[in-house]
């Protein structure tokens, strides 16, 4: 007797367990790997920007002592609320230095932006000698901000070499005391700055520059825009992000500007012309025995930059975020990768 036998449906072995302890394990080790790379840079930063700024707020609550300590914190009577703040803001002294530090940032957003982009395009051109320029004028950004202000002060001393160069050639008439005249310290100060630091900006362009299309240009060429027409409105559009971000690097390094005062102008013409916020902070603070004043201060500029930042940030750096990996590019990505898997299947 013949037995027929009728094939049943084919049996496939399902995936097992062991890839998915792979796939768990592998996320287990990329966790422990940002884990591990993330929390020095983390602590470094709770510890040296948080914890400072969370200290300078509760000193700045008392009325301290120049050397005081933990114990000065529980008594009562040394508790003075608001009063530290109200002091400033009511302080000509400090409306004066909140005067001049706001005038730095609005004349280098005025003055060195645009010699930056106009060096920056006539260096991007094809110049014999192109490499030394760059080099010359990057070289006072690498100085040290000490060493700089030293130079420039033995420089615009009334006997020094400014003005004795001035007398050489028959121009002594032009020869002035440029870091003891109150009105003319400030504006001294803002070229020794912008002669230190446009050459960071200036590199900043260049490399906004490379990534500008050179096919742009050739297309804007071949229709007949000039030189300065296809700057004006294929260059300059293009180079938007790289000027935001500048803006932005130069807004906050000017209301924190402290060092090229503090060296290049004395003390008594510093506190008639040319004090800023971070200045008025560390003379009152740390010289003047008052570091309960002297933190409120510190709070107060640190506000003002957040605020500057944040509203920068949401107005100005918007449209160049939103492209970015962490911001609402990458959810866009995200998205797109989801509806191709679901086409896909």
């Amino acid at each position: 007797m013949t037995t027929l036998t009728t094939p049943g449906p084919a049996v496939t072995a399902g995936p097992g367990p062991a890839p998915v302890r792979r796939k768990r394990r592998g996320e287990g080790r990329k966790r422990l790997e940002i884990f591990f790379f993330v929390t020095p840079a983390l602590v470094l930063f709770l510890g040296f920007v948080i914890l400072p700024v969370i200290l300078a707020a509760v000193y700045s609550l008392y009325n301290l002592p120049p050397a005081f300590q933990w114990s000065h914190l529980a008594d009562s009577g040394r508790f003075i609320g608001l009063d530290n703040y109200v002091r400033a803001l009511t302080t000509p002294e400090f409306q004066r230095a909140i005067g001049n530090t706001f005038f730095i940032l609005f004349m280098s957003l005025l003055v060195q932006g645009p010699i930056a982009i106009a060096i920056a395009l006539l260096l991007n051109r094809r110049l014999r000698g192109r490499s030394v320029f760059r080099l010359l004028i990057f070289v006072p950004y690498v100085l040290a901000e000490v060493i700089a202000g030293l130079s420039w002060r033995l420089i615009l001393q009334p006997s020094g070499a400014l003005n004795a160069t001035l007398e050489s050639i028959g121009l002594g008439a032009l020869a002035k005391n440029w870091l003891a005249d109150p009105t003319l310290a400030l504006w001294t100060i803002f070229f020794i700055l912008t002669w230190k630091y446009i050459g960071f900006a200036i590199l900043l362009m260049l490399a906004g520059l490379q990534g500008v299309p050179d096919e742009l240009a050739e297309a804007a060429a071949i229709d007949g825009a000039s030189w300065w027409q296809i700057q004006r409105y294929v260059t300059l559009p293009l180079l938007g992000p790289t000027i935001r971000i500048w803006a932005f690097l130069s807004i906050i390094g000017s209301l924190q500007v402290f060092d090229m005062i503090w060296v290049t102008v004395s003390p008594a013409v510093r506190r008639i012309g040319t004090e800023s916020m971070a200045t008025y902070m560390v003379q009152q603070g740390q010289f003047a025995g008052q570091p309960g004043y002297g933190s409120a201060i510190a709070v107060i500029l640190f506000v003002i930059s957040l605020v500057i930042a944040l509203v920068y940030q949401r107005f100005a750096l918007r449209r160049d975020l939103a492209g970015s990996i962490t911001g609402a590019g990458a959810r866009r990505g995200r998205e797109a990768g989801v509806r191709h898997k679901r086409k896909v299947r």
